[in-house]
Parts: structure tokens; C-alpha cells; sequence
């Protein structure tokens, strides 16, 4: 289980409308929230940054959904 469609539909988001941020097909987006192919690195950093979590909250391996600090 991942945490994509929890996280879209606490912004009141279409996938549709995820998927034109990253530049996809909404078919495509829709395969990432069923898990049917795995989400590239680029695009978890995408996400992550866009819902303001980290990566290892949208894959679960956290509970902690606020980011991680950032390097300066």
C-alpha cells in the first residue's frame, strides 16, 4: 500500500490533475496509486516536494509525514 491517493485526496485533487504536474498520462499516475509499476526516483521527489512529505512516507516506512530537513 502506498500513500499517493490518501495524500491527492487530502488536497481535494483529481489524479488527472497529478498527472499533468508531472507531465504524464493520467492512466500512468492511476498505476503508481495501484502499484502497478513502481514510481521512478524522479518522481518520488516530485511528489514528495509537491505534498510536502518525504519519499519514505509515500512509501510507507514512516508514519511521520511531515519532510525531513533540507541541506543548505
Amino acid at each position: 500500500m502506498n500513500r499517493l491517493k490518501d495524500l491527492r485526496e487530502d488536497k481535494d485533487l483529481y489524479q488527472k490533475e497529478v498527472a499533468t504536474i508531472l507531465n504524464m498520462s493520467q492512466t500512468g499516475y492511476s498505476q503508481y496509486e495501484t502499484e502497478t509499476n513502481d514510481i521512478p526516483t524522479e518522481v518520488l521527489k516530485k511528489l514528495a516536494l509537491f505534498y510536502n512529505t518525504s519519499i519514505d512516507y509515500i512509501l510507507c516506512l514512516t508514519n511521520i509525514k511531515e519532510p525531513y530537513p533540507r541541506r543548505k
